[in-house]
């Protein structure tokens, strides 16, 4: 029987279905581990044990982000989503779980609000599939298989994709400005050809950088009959323009910003969104809840739309797979939004600017220490160069680690030497800034 599964797959062995992955990477012989615990005590008494080895995050003062950063998540979000019809988030039917469908169905509300689109998928893993979905769904409604992707994409997101789209979507890339990882028009003109299916950039970029072309690089990504596939950051939408008011076809970004504590990165949960059209609906591969009235007057029931696309029906011969998700965090990504509403996210957006300003401006005081395209309207995120100091990345993040304080993780590329990516939110303190601003300068003085 294992013979005839490998020979209808058409290969040799089972370690053939491992090509992919480099043999440096292969466990060559039977793993080491340890005899299992007996019993519940000894399994609690063993994790405190873990536990104690390791370092009291709550007192570390953290400044990393690129692609999960702190955020203030709301108690009530915690609350929530800690109740125990909710804690799971997983799928039954609609008529055992209809008030979970009902939160699934606000979450795309409130969700699609706010990218100004009204298809939102329910999440996915994380941000990287979500793109990843995003530009499957581009491929096939456009019937081509060449992708645009930007350049200054981070290097998870951009390892994901390349795994995620490999091996019939040939990637070819959109050269960006070096410091800021915004769209070269330029180069975007020469990249341009008519078997395109779709570019892929986002904004605020990696840097933090708030793309200024989103409207004309679309524009000139439609005129080839190519789909433009934007990445965003949804908490930036506060106070910046959503792509899809000025063209974008696909948006997708992760729900991490919106109410959803960073869990040592877990807490991660990717979304898809379109315009409500048939095209596109029919190409998503993740589920999409939506609202009918029912026998009773008055009274709306809320179930699953066009189930009859997703592998689930058509198994094998689906488009695409979603697999098991991270629903919970979107149900966390409704209640925040409810809370703060377009006054709060207007004011949570304002404060971040003001805060990654004031930021950046006490940081290229310090001498030695200069900020890349210092000028670039930038959310959150910036990069700092310690090029002209005696110290790398690596050494400054050690002595800042010994005052409690995570820097920013190293980046690199033309006009990006000896820099790290430092990450400012809302929550951010004024004395905070100042904190890491005068232990820089400690530093880079040799004191």
């Amino acid at each position: 029987m294992r013979n005839g599964m490998l020979a209808d797959i058409g290969i040799a062995q089972i370690d053939d279905l491992y090509d992919g992955i480099p043999q440096h990477l292969r466990v060559q012989e039977p793993l080491d581990l340890p005899d299992g615990l007996r019993s519940e005590q000894a399994l609690e008494r063993h994790l405190h044990e873990l536990l104690a080895r390791t370092a009291d995050h709550e007192r570390l003062l953290c400044f990393l982000g690129g692609g999960c950063a702190p955020h203030y998540v709301p108690a009530l979000c915690e609350e929530i989503v800690g109740r125990s019809e909710f804690l799971t988030a997983y799928w039954a039917n609609a008529y055992t779980d209809h008030g979970k469908y009902q939160v699934f169905f606000e979450f795309a509300s409130l969700l699609g609000e706010l990218l100004e689109l009204d298809a939102v998928s329910q999440p996915t893993y994380d941000w990287g599939m979500a793109a990843g979905v995003a530009l499957r769904m581009a491929c096939r409604v456009t019937g081509r298989s060449r992708v645009l992707l930007s350049t200054s994409l981070g290097p998870e997101r951009s390892a994901i994709l390349n795994t995620y789209l490999a091996p019939d979507i040939e990637l070819l890339p959109l050269e960006t400005v070096s410091a800021t990882g915004t769209i070269d028009l330029h180069a975007l003109e020469d990249a341009m050809r008519d078997d395109l299916a779709a570019a892929y950039f986002e904004t605020p970029t990696y840097l933090g950088a708030i793309e200024p072309a989103v409207e004309e690089a679309i524009a000139r990504i439609h005129d080839l009959g190519a789909l433009a596939v934007v990445g965003v950051d949804p908490i930036a939408l506060g106070v910046l323009a959503s792509p899809a008011s000025v063209g974008a076809d696909i948006v997708c970004g992760d729900l991490q910003p919106l109410g959803v504590p960073m869990l040592y990165g877990s807490g991660l949960a990717g979304f898809i969104a379109t315009r409500d059209e048939e095209r596109f609906v029919r190409e998503y591969p993740t589920f999409l809840i939506g609202r009918t009235d029912t026998s009773t007057a008055g009274e709306h029931g809320f179930g699953l739309v066009a189930w009859e696309r997703t592998s689930y029906m058509r198994r094998e011969l689906g488009k695409d797979f979603g697999g098991t998700t991270t629903a919970l965090w979107g149900i966390a990504a409704a209640v925040y939004l409810a809370l703060l509403g377009a006054d709060g996210l207007q004011e949570l957006g304002e404060g971040i600017l003001q805060r990654r300003a004031y930021a950046a401006r006490r940081l290229a005081a310090i001498p030695g220490v200069t900020l890349p395209a210092a000028d670039a309207p930038r959310f959150k995120e910036f990069p700092v160069s310690f090029a002209d100091t005696n110290l790398t990345v690596e050494e400054v993040n050690a002595r800042l680690l010994e005052r409690d304080i995570l820097g920013g993780h190293r980046v690199s590329g033309p006009g990006l030497e000896n820099a790290a990516l430092y990450c400012i939110t809302e929550t951010h303190q004024q004395a905070d800034i100042d904190r890491l601003v005068e232990a820089i300068t400690t530093i880079v003085q040799g004191r």
